[in-house]
């Protein structure tokens, strides 16, 4: 049987190829794609504003287990699985071989995509999944996804849910926190309800209005919107005035703006901690002054990916709380695979706040 490929042959251009579906070599799986969302990593590879400039896209995603390779009985949960189920993987490799695997830093695998920078001519073809099928590699991680957690919350799971997960717990976000989340889009939202569930107080900074009304049915205690408030001197004053003229504890960048960077490191009080994850674009550059960060000593926290089992910790927070919290408002777009180029530009657009690309089966 064949796939289809949704393939960029350069930014902002899109054409399909098609191939023979390969049969899984041992330790992998191939999956039948559900869904795939389009995250804010194919904007940027759209626009041109990332090293990839040509090949397949997408890479959040869920679906049924097409056939299995020698060797795999479970997930990396050890659940065990079959043809038809369900499951979502880690969008990158983590090969435990490498040495920032064996130290223990999985999400920074020297291979870590050695399968999705290919052209979608090299076998196995389907590195990516803007697609009909997904190939899972041999190193990338995959659990099983709980029935009561559907498929477009499934698919984002992989990327900015697991992320910030990451994020917030490498930071070590308590109950005694103030946290402020810049940036509202789907990071933002999701790291809103990671924080409240630490029983964080959480401060959430975004233009958008109905992103802000978002954060608050996620749990925001507070927003600022960037309209009301232009400056930065008076976003870092309302910040300082909703926390008794410290600042916060914790600032967490999700907005990719490298200006947000910078206001990050005064948003937050003498010995906080900046964790950026935002702004991933290379070749960016932004004023600061090292000056304060010294006599403020504030951290600085670089987050890139996550460790692989954050991926079953965000599963299991989305089934824990699919009746608790309105996840259902993070999705509100459906398009077919052959609209992808539509999803893209309406999402660039801002015609959308979250698209999904729902294959037929």
């Amino acid at each position: 049987m064949k796939g289809k490929i949704a393939v960029m042959n350069q930014p902002g251009s899109l054409e399909y190829q098609e191939y023979e579906v390969p049969a899984p070599a041992p330790g992998a799986v191939m999956v039948k794609v559900l869904c795939s969302n389009v995250c804010g990593s194919e904007l940027h590879i759209w626009a041109g504003h990332h090293p990839k400039k040509n090949g397949g896209l997408g890479h959040e995603t869920v679906g049924l287990i097409h056939q299995l390779g020698e060797g795999v009985t479970t997930d990396n949960a050890g659940q065990p699985v079959k043809v038809g189920d369900r499951i979502a993987a880690t969008y990158f490799i983590s090969c435990q071989r490498c040495p920032s695997c064996q130290s223990g830093k999985l999400n920074l695998c020297e291979n870590v995509f050695s399968f999705w920078a290919k052209q979608p001519e090299e076998a196995p073809h389907f590195h990516t999944t803007f697609s009909t099928h997904y190939y899972i590699h041999p190193g990338q991680f995959f659990y099983k996804v709980p029935d009561n957690v559907p498929d477009k919350l499934a698919a984002g799971a992989n990327c900015a849910l697991s992320q910030v997960y990451y994020g917030i717990e490498q930071a070590g976000v308590t109950i005694q926190d103030t946290l402020v989340i810049q940036g509202a889009g789907g990071l933002g939202i999701y790291a809103t309800a990671i924080a409240k569930s630490k029983g964080a107080t959480v401060i959430v900074i975004d233009a958008d209005a109905a992103r802000l009304a978002l954060a608050k049915e996620f749990g925001a205690d507070h927003v600022l919107n960037i309209k009301e408030l232009p400056t930065k001197e008076e976003r870092i004053q309302a910040v300082k005035a909703l926390t008794r003229g410290r600042g916060a504890d914790l600032c967490l960048e999700v907005a990719g703006v490298t200006d947000a960077f910078a206001e990050g490191i005064e948003l937050v009080c003498s010995g906080g901690t900046l964790i950026t994850m935002g702004n991933v674009t290379p070749g960016k550059t932004v004023a600061i002054d090292p000056g304060y960060l010294t006599r403020n000593q504030i951290s600085i926290m670089p987050i890139m990916r996550y460790q692989p089992r954050y991926l079953n910790k965000s599963l299991q927070f989305l089934s824990d709380n699919i009746d608790k919290l309105p996840f259902h408002k993070m999705m509100d777009a459906e398009y077919s695979l052959e609209c992808i180029e539509q999803a893209l530009c309406d999402s660039m657009d801002r015609k959308v706040t979250r698209a999904s690309i729902v294959m037929e089966q």
